[in-house]
């Protein structure tokens, strides 16, 4: 793992944190403090909040991980359909079988869900766009070759 990889890996991190906090202590903070809600989720001051950013770390390290050993170079449509097919793989699971098991409203699990799939389509172009592609690196070194070629054959 190169240093291109590990910029790639920190600053997905923090793009994925702070969307985190957006989503759960913006967009959702009135549906986790409704009544029916504080019966079944852990007070707030019980939240194990250190073991949220242990697992945020390990899934944005593998999420970079997975993204660089199959990356073609495509640029931001490339993450974008990255971020979608990891993210329908990731989040379907999470928001509906929760809601299968747990007594969740139906409408938390469907949030839970758009707003998942919304935030792991941003990560992936974020990603792509940070990362960039070995493909356009092959293509500069191959030009560059090219140059140097004809420079060489034309004196």
């Amino acid at each position: 793992m190169n240093k291109k990889f590990w910029l790639s890996f920190v600053v997905t991190y923090i793009v994925y944190e702070i969307l985190e906090f957006i989503i759960h202590n913006v967009l959702l903070k009135s549906t986790y403090t409704s009544d029916a809600m504080m019966k079944i989720l852990r007070p707030q001051a019980d939240i194990k909040v250190w073991l949220l950013f242990v697992v945020g770390l390990f899934f944005i390290f593998f999420f970079c991980w997975i993204f660089v050993k199959g990356n073609e170079g495509k640029g931001l449509m490339e993450g974008v359909r990255y971020g979608s097919y990891i993210g329908l793989m990731v989040i379907v699971p999470m928001a509906f079988a929760t809601y299968a098991t747990q007594p969740i409203p139906f409408g938390l699990a469907l949030q839970w869900f758009i707003y998942g799939i919304i935030e792991i389509i941003i990560i992936g172009g974020v990603l792509a766009q940070i990362y960039g592609g070995k493909a356009v690196e092959a293509e500069t070194i191959a030009e560059t070759e090219i140059k140097t070629e004809s420079e060489t054959t034309s004196e």
